[in-house]
């Protein structure tokens, strides 16, 4: 019998829908209750049993006196069965030949996707500087979710600022509303940099940007926490959020040159 259950479960039956089935041959018609005690399953699934060896066509049921009394079919529509299911198998196998290009595109993407963590404002900087080796004159660089962060007040920005028009790059910031103003009106007052405000309400911890390939979240805390990852696709993804914020933001007004 261990051979037998063995086999069909190889064929594509469940535990459960073996041992049902086995039950139903040797007993002929039966209503559930004996099936329940025969097949040792509980009440709870067998229902969901019989209903997919039905639909597998190897058990049918009639009723008799509006008492559903269930048999199971010849053993030869086993192989029918497995006819069917090879059927099956052979037209997905089928479909995921097609799908393999996507699939395995997508394998590469993430085998060459490149992560790295940086603690602190110095990894920061040090994230934020790739700009300039790897952006040439009249490229930009973007962020966008700039908050209350202490780190985006320090000197440095100013100093950077400067050095990134002298290198003609520009770049576009989007702050959270609850920046003060004055800090957007800065960052205005230099060449090739435009700060708005967010078009939506939102305050969290960590601000992105992208240029390239390159995407950097920046997480700020008792230890700011930067990612960069190296992934162009993921650049691009981040980069089509930022320009459809950009495009319902508005320009600050009585913006300096």
């Amino acid at each position: 019998m261990d051979a037998t259950l063995s086999m069909l479960q190889e064929a594509g039956l469940t535990p459960g829908e073996t041992k049902v089935y086995l039950s139903l041959l040797k007993m002929g018609s039966s209503t559930v209750g004996p099936i329940l005690e025969k097949a040792s399953v509980s009440r709870s699934i067998v229902y969901h049993i019989l209903e997919r060896l039905m639909e597998k066509g190897l058990v049918s049921f009639v009723v008799h006196d509006k008492t559903k009394y269930y048999q199971a079919a010849e053993p030869a529509r086993i192989l029918d069965y497995i006819d069917e299911r090879s059927k099956r198998l052979e037209s997905c196998r089928k479909e995921v030949e097609g799908f393999l290009p996507s699939l395995e595109m997508a394998r590469s993407m993430a085998n060459q996707a490149q992560v790295n963590v940086f603690v602190g404002f110095k990894g920061l900087i040090t994230v934020h500087e790739g700009v300039y080796s790897r952006l040439k004159r009249g490229e930009s660089y973007f962020y966008m979710g700039i908050g209350e962060h202490k780190d985006y007040s320090h000197a440095y920005w100013k100093k950077d600022h400067l050095r990134r028009v002298k290198a003609g790059i520009t770049c576009r910031l989007l702050f959270n509303q609850s920046q003060e103003r004055s800090i957007l009106a800065d960052r205005n007052s230099y060449k090739g940099c435009e700060a708005r405000y967010m078009p939506i309400k939102i305050d969290t911890p960590a601000f992105i940007g992208a240029y390239k390939d390159i995407t950097v979240i920046s997480l700020s805390s008792d230890h700011t926490i930067t990612i960069e990852i190296i992934d162009k696709g993921i650049a691009d993804s981040f980069k089509a959020y930022f320009e459809e914020f950009w495009k319902l933001s508005v320009p600050l007004e009585n913006k300096k040159r």
